[in-house]
């Protein structure tokens, strides 16, 4: 007897779109803040991200034909995004050894042995760059100044953003808020650029691969608690638009965060999965000893998903 129905493991696509075009979909939406970060940091980002997909490609390929003897899905490009969401996630000037690492644990140990696409329970890459800031905290927190290397020098380095907000409200030497949107400032070479960033989520809502609901939650979080304790103390607590556009948050909120695996199905779920992203990631950043928290944050709230899906599941139908 044929089989009435296939259950297969999420993302579940309910419309034209396959995964495949979701995936390649995803990728052209982080084409804005690629080229930004070519355009401040040079050749180094070209080089990483290429290793960064290269590894994470060749190693799904190796473990699904060599160690699990089952086809190979590399043609989805989900081993892709996550290389270049990786790739996005470390500083320009990064060894290319320890990119190869990162790309090892993303594909290697959070994704594959949960059985690939669809199973693992938390973000490959998000995985795999925690993993790299604590294997390598100097090489991951080494931040090159986008205009001293722009001719391909990795020798100069300063401070983050968030990392000046940490030393001390040090408010003076903050990039404008033109830097801020444009790039123009230290950090992981793919979240410098807000503008870039939010014409690829722009881009993915028009696509409605993503909704409103993770990355507004989120956003809307960490501006409300912040921009609290910044009326409560100014010259302490940097002002909550700083927050918004610095470090990792909106790369995190409209690219990892709305991941479809590791996610809620739910809109109240979704939202309740982002302001629990938002208030991990306000109390890292204002009362932990590191100056970001949206990594930390979204790999917690993975973990709790499940318990999200169960407590706000859709009412069964004729119930």
């Amino acid at each position: 007897m044929d089989k009435l129905l296939h259950v297969s493991g999420s993302p579940h696509v309910h419309s034209g779109e396959s995964v495949k075009k979701i995936m390649w979909a995803v990728v052209a939406s982080l084409m804005p803040a690629f080229f930004v970060s070519v355009y401040y940091f040079g050749l180094p980002v070209i080089i990483l991200t290429l290793v960064s997909i290269g590894g994470c490609v060749l190693f799904e390929y190796l473990i699904q034909k060599f160690l699990m003897h089952k086809k190979t899905t590399i043609d989805d490009g989900s081993a892709v995004v996550t290389g270049l969401l990786l790739a996005f996630n470390v500083p320009s000037n990064l060894p290319i050894w320890i990119m190869i690492i990162g790309a090892l644990v993303a594909i290697g140990i959070a994704k594959m042995p949960f059985g690939g696409l669809g199973h693992n329970p938390f973000n490959p890459a998000l995985v795999a760059r925690v993993t790299l800031l604590i294997a390598f905290p100097v090489q991951m927190t080494s931040w090159p100044i986008p205009e001293a290397i722009w001719g391909f020098s990795d020798a100069i380095t300063g401070p983050t953003t968030l990392g000046l907000i940490s030393e001390g409200g040090d408010f003076e030497n903050i990039p404008t808020y033109a830097d801020l949107l444009l790039g123009s400032m230290g950090g992981s070479f793919g979240e410098v650029s807000a503008i870039a960033l939010l014409v690829g989520a722009g881009f993915l809502m028009w696509k409605k691969i993503i909704t409103w609901h993770i990355p507004v939650s989120f956003i809307a979080t960490v501006f409300i608690i912040a921009g609290i304790f910044h009326l409560i103390n100014p010259a302490v607590y940097v002002n909550p638009f700083i927050h918004i556009l610095a470090g990792g948050l909106i790369l995190g909120a409209c690219f990892m965060a709305t991941d479809m695996v590791t996610s809620p199905t739910s809109p109240w779920g979704m939202i309740i999965f982002g302001c629990g992203c938002g208030l991990i990631t306000i109390v890292i950043r204002l009362f932990g000893a590191y100056p970001e928290g949206v990594s930390f944050s979204i790999l917690l709230m993975n973990a709790a998903v499940p318990l999200i899906n169960k407590g706000f599941k859709p009412k069964q139908f004729a119930k």
